[in-house]
């Protein structure tokens, strides 16, 4: 690839997102790839979950999600917003489905990233081969990473794969030293959450070397809808998101039990 071929690798992604103030520090341009090799029961993004091009429908009308762009396309997109990062040390993440399993892509878009200056930052839980995830680290300034359980066989029944990959690679991605990893854990009822699990999760984050912060995602159920829109069941069913006063147990007993900061996500 030439100085500036990386500007014509293509994928496939179903949205941007912008003036986003979530998955990153500051204003941020989300690029939500097309694909994941999980099926977690409360994914919010059903749409993202398969990297073919799909036809859901919104408010009574069909809306396709999936289309194939360049990066080059995307830095349109992502130059526009510049002015925004400049003041709010602002940029770009990647996110999904798992940004991963487009990894040209990704490498490509984080690189485009870096070299207009912007802050870059991935949303994924590492399920690829750290040789996949090691060619990226330069082009990233945060890893946002999911650590969803540590027992592998509840793991694998809730998301339809074992956690172990996803383990090992963060390990790597902390000492490598390449990239500021925060992990992230979203809190899921009747799969996580309770005080053990979630510490359980947390010292797993704190033995890794220049980890320092855990964020805790509350369970909600604002993707319900999508699902009929594909004509798919919810998993969920009608499980209830965590109280305020239960996520801020959860974050009490992390804070205790390692030298985290725990912060709570909406």
């Amino acid at each position: 690839m030439d100085d500036y071929g990386y500007l014509d690798v293509k994928g496939r992604i179903f949205d941007i997102q912008r003036y986003s103030i979530h998955d990153g520090i500051g204003i941020r341009t989300i690029v939500f790839l097309k694909g994941c090799a999980l099926r977690c029961r409360w994914c919010c993004n059903p749409e993202s979950q398969s990297f073919e091009t799909e036809t859901m429908m919104v408010n009574g009308k069909p809306r396709i999600y999936g289309r194939d762009v360049t990066v080059r396309e995307v830095m349109q997109t992502v130059r526009r917003d510049m002015p925004y990062y400049s003041r709010s040390d602002g940029g770009l993440t990647l996110s999904g489905g798992e940004s991963l399993l487009q990894p040209e892509f990704a490498e490509a878009l984080l690189h485009a990233g870096k070299v207009l200056g912007v802050n870059t930052a991935l949303e994924s839980m590492g399920f690829a081969r750290y040789e996949t995830i090691e060619k990226i680290l330069p082009y990233l300034d945060t890893y946002l990473m999911d650590i969803k359980h540590m027992d592998p066989k509840k793991h694998e029944a809730w998301c339809g794969k074992e956690n172990t990959l996803m383990v090992e690679n963060a390990r790597k991605i902390a000492a490598s030293g390449l990239t500021h990893l925060i992990i992230r854990v979203p809190v899921v009822p009747g799969f996580n959450d309770t005080e053990k699990e979630l510490t359980d999760i947390a010292r797993f984050a704190d033995s890794l070397p220049g980890v320092e912060e855990i964020d805790i995602l509350p369970y909600h159920n604002f993707g319900e809808g999508k699902y009929t829109g594909l004509g798919r069941d919810y998993p969920m069913g009608d499980a209830a998101r965590p109280s305020a006063e239960k996520m801020e147990g959860f974050k009490s007993a992390i804070e205790r039990a390692t030298g985290l900061y725990c912060q709570i996500g909406g």
